[in-house]
């Protein structure tokens, strides 16, 4: 499916004075007043969510995603964040700023989260109880499962040893889906 939208980029300052980038995806109709908010799985970054919204097709709505602390084009280390209380403040603040940007109320937002972005809303929802429209979960990755034997253990310890690393995906796009097309899409992004 060819683009029919196209994003503007731009940068967010968070309460802790963090710039976050994201992008936004203006409706096609005048007036609109439907905001969906968008946020990415883990290992990944608000350029994957292109699709959804194309095929969503919904020119009355306006869309925004972002990156999340160390995704995509927001800066700091690679998937780092100070704690999981500062990224769900990051959520809080982010949809207040995509209602406040898109001039409606939270209850005419509708957030859609993936994987590790959909455990973060979770929280969110139940920490600060926003008003907003609706809320979609796909897939929240709640429990991670790790295919190697301690892998727990041995990563608090080379944490406590190393101090903050990063470890590579074992996602596959395969994994994800069966559209060959997403699927290299996803294994050929950087």
């Amino acid at each position: 499916m060819e683009n029919s939208r196209i994003p503007g980029e731009h940068f967010f300052t968070s309460s802790d004075n963090t710039a976050l980038f994201y992008r936004h995806w203006p409706a096609l109709q005048p007036g609109a007043k439907k905001v969906i908010v968008l946020f990415h799985r883990g290992h990944e970054h608000s350029g994957r969510l292109q699709h959804l919204v194309d095929e969503l097709a919904m020119p009355d709505t306006v869309f925004y995603a972002w990156d999340a602390r160390g995704h995509g084009q927001t800066s700091g280390p690679r998937g780092y964040s100070p704690s999981l209380a500062r990224s769900v403040q990051d959520v809080d603040e982010f949809v207040r700023f995509a209602a406040s940007d898109s001039q409606v109320g939270l209850d005419e937002v509708v957030v859609i989260a993936q994987s590790v972005g959909a455990v973060l809303v979770a929280t969110w929802v139940h920490d600060y109880a926003p008003a907003i429209r609706g809320l979609v979960l796909a897939s929240p990755a709640f429990k991670v499962k790790l295919y190697v034997p301690l892998a727990r253990p041995a990563l608090a310890l080379w944490h406590r040893l190393r101090g903050l690393f990063f470890i590579n995906s074992y996602v596959k796009g395969r994994y994800l889906t069966h559209d060959r097309q997403r699927v290299a899409s996803f294994n050929n992004d950087p």
